[in-house]
């Protein structure tokens, strides 16, 4: 591993989900493994955004409520993975944006990214839902999918 790798960070994209709850602690592992830091991201989709920013004069109110929840709501799933003891070399933050996109464009300064596989709803009842595809497919580094049965690392 040369210096520039080992400076990259592990990513994980979280949704609040079991799934996202399992990939983090895949990733926390990865990342104390590869002595790197490890950046959980959740993402506050542009629906919601878009909502906000049409209100004159609340718009910074509910944008702040908006990051609010999303924080919650990786606070929850870090408690779910690390029941005992968040890791010390985590870093947490919510991105406005489709989360496909986000977490592919953020993959340019990781090593890994990971992210829950799931999905199995939809007219082709997928294994994996849209947005790990599209991670999958666009990353611009590896990307490691995390099934909920993978529980053991």
């Amino acid at each position: 591993m040369n210096a520039e790798t080992a400076a990259k960070r592990v990513i994980a994209g979280v949704d609040g989900s079991e799934f996202s709850s399992t990939a983090l602690r895949f990733a926390g592992k990865l990342a104390a493994r590869l002595g790197t830091r490890f950046e959980v991201i959740t993402c506050v989709g542009m629906p919601d955004y878009l909502v906000t920013s049409r209100l004159e004069g609340a718009d910074r109110q509910f944008t702040a409520r908006l990051e609010d929840a999303a924080e919650r709501l990786v606070e929850d799933a870090l408690g779910r993975a690390f029941p005992g003891e968040r890791p010390e070399n985590v870093d947490v933050s919510a991105k406005f944006g489709p989360p496909a996109k986000v977490l592919v464009d953020e993959s340019r300064r990781a090593q890994m990214l990971v992210v829950g596989r799931h999905g199995e709803g939809g007219l082709l009842k997928s294994s994996l839902g849209s947005v790990t595809r599209a991670c999958a497919a666009h990353s611009a580094c590896p990307v490691l999918l995390v099934g909920q049965e993978a529980d053991a690392v």
